[in-house]
Formats: structure tokens, sequence, C-alpha cells
């Protein structure tokens, strides 16, 4: 079932001064909805509300009142592991801008740009702004149009059609009767990502994309070359890498399944293919195998043993 909820300012105790209903409010954003670290303007008093509609697992939400900037950092992303998308659409007569993914973007009254939660990003705006969002899960969006972020951080006109399609069809779902039927709750779903597609240009423009750098290949060749870095580490985690690289954990699981092998069988690959090298070489005969098997990454030698054969077919003594 569609529903809307509004977490607002103005529902805060009254007792309170500015700085202290803004620090309650972002505890509460954080605690309640994702990590962000905002700012607000200086010389308005405080004021902010959020409006958000459920469909299915989207949200349609609009965000207004005196937040100025929004900065969502590694750390930020650790906290909460959100690596959904947003379509952010921008209602005030002012400019909001960014930057995401190696870009930077502006948008002015009526246009729009794609961000992910996954990613650091930071954006700003006037002393008052309004705008509103499409959240869409990251599984959803990149199932439908697998190189989507390939759009990250590139501004949308106002006179894109389906950007105001998208808009006719949000505004009818959030003031419309609350939709109840599992089957309309699914068309409605599948609309909104089909004109995303479309709005964004991972539908219909193969061609306009096909000539834009692979964002999304950018961050794969990225995790790929810390993990070839940091294989023999024996604490290494996707964890750790996707903070190194301001990821989210799920992101960076996400870009290897692509390949076809985990984070694990990557690293445990290549501590193999390590540990088999260095076998192999005579100048290594005077260590033990205990020693080369720590120093490719392994903790448990018996386990090393076992993985060992396994991969290669012999012992590691054998392959001395």
């Amino acid at each position: 079932m569609s529903r809307k909820t509004v977490f607002s300012s103005a529902q805060l105790p009254s007792h309170l001064n500015d700085r202290e209903r803004f620090s309650l409010w972002q505890d509460i954003h954080v605690a309640e909805i994702w990590s962000v670290e905002y700012d607000i303007a200086e010389n308005l008093p405080f004021e902010a509300t959020i409006e958000a509609t459920a469909v299915g697992e989207l949200v349609l939400g609009q965000m207004s009142g005196t937040i100025k900037h929004a900065t969502r950092k590694a750390s930020n992303i650790a906290d909460d592991d959100n690596d959904g998308y947003l379509l952010l659409i921008n209602k005030a007569d002012t400019v909001l801008s960014g930057a995401q993914a190696g870009r930077e973007y502006g948008v002015g009254q009526g246009e729009a740009v794609l961000v992910t939660a996954s990613e650091a990003l930071k954006m700003s705006g006037a002393d008052r702004n309004v705008w509103t969002n499409v959240v869409v899960p990251r599984a959803i969006l990149t199932q439908a149009f697998p190189q989507i972020d390939d759009r990250l951080a590139l501004k949308i006109g106002a006179e894109n059609e389906a950007l105001d399609l998208l808009k006719r069809y949000c505004q009818l779902l959030e003031t419309g009767r609350p939709l109840t039927s599992p089957d309309l709750m699914t068309h409605a779903t599948e609309t909104i990502v089909d004109l995303i597609g479309l709005v964004t240009g991972a539908k219909g423009q193969a061609a306009e994309l096909a000539g834009l750098r692979g964002l999304r290949a950018a961050r794969l060749q990225a995790v790929l070359a810390k993990i070839a870095d940091n294989f023999a580490d024996p604490g290494i985690s996707a964890q750790g890498v996707a903070k190194e690289l301001g990821l989210s954990p799920r992101y960076v699981h996400d870009l290897l399944q692509g390949t076809g092998i985990s984070f694990s069988e990557r690293v445990l690959e290549l501590r193999l293919q390590r540990a088999n090298k260095m076998l192999s070489h005579r100048h290594n005969d005077d260590m033990r195998v205990s020693e080369i098997a720590m120093i490719s990454g392994f903790s448990d030698v018996s386990y090393f043993n076992r993985c060992f054969r396994r991969r290669f077919g012999h012992t590691p003594t054998s392959a001395r």
C-alpha cells in the first residue's frame, strides 16, 4: 500500500533554541532516513520538512526549508550502507549545485540530476530550497539499466519530455488515492523506473551513452586495483576496500558480481597464485611452506593446504 509520511522541524519541542532544534532534527534524520551531514542558512530561522510517499520499494519525496548544504562522506556511507539512487528535481528558482563521481553539476528550477547514496556526494543551494526526489533501490535500477552509473551527476534539462511526464505521474501518485492493489503497485514501480531510464538517457539513447566515460567500469577497476595491492593482508575485507574508495560495501559486491567472481574468491585466487609462484622458485627453497602461506595472506596453514590442493591438484610440498 502506498503511504505518505511527514517529518518536520515544526514537530520538535518548542522550548529548544534554533541550534538545538537543528541538531535534534539531524539526529532523527540520520537514525530514520540516511546518514548525511547538513548545514543550515545562518541568517534565517531553522526550518525543514520532508514529505515521503512510499510506492512499493520506491519513495517519492520532497525536501524544503533552510537546509543549505548536504554532504555524504565515506564515513556516512559506512554508517548506513544505503546504496539507493536519487533523482533530484529542483523546484526553487535558485540553483542546486554539487559534485559526485568526479563530475560537478548545477541544476536550476525544473531541472534534475541523478545521484547515488553509495558514493560520496556534495550539494549546496540558497538560504531556502525546495526539491523533490525519487528514491530507487540500487538493485532495481541496475537490473533495468546496468550502465546507469554512467549517468550520475549529469544535468537533465527542464525541457526533457520524459522528466515532465515523470513529474506529473509522481504528483498523481502522491495526491491521488493510495494504491492498494499489488498489481497496480508493481505497474507504478515499473513505470517510474522506465521513465527514469528515459529521463537520464539510460534508455533510448545508446549512442550518447556509449560516448560517455564508463564510471561503473572505472569504479570496478579501482576495486580490483585495491584487491590486487592488498590481497596478502589477512585483514582485507570488502568493507575496508569500500571505505577506502568512498563506496558502500554493497556497491563493491555488486560491481564484483558482474565479473562472476566474488570478493572472497578473488582474494583467495590471488593468494594461491602468489604461493604457487613462490613455491616454484628455487630461491625460496630455504623458506618453510608455512612461511610462504603467511606471506601470501593465509593465517591458517591447514586451510591453505586444502585450498592449494583443491586448486592445483597437488600439495604445496609437491609444487617445489
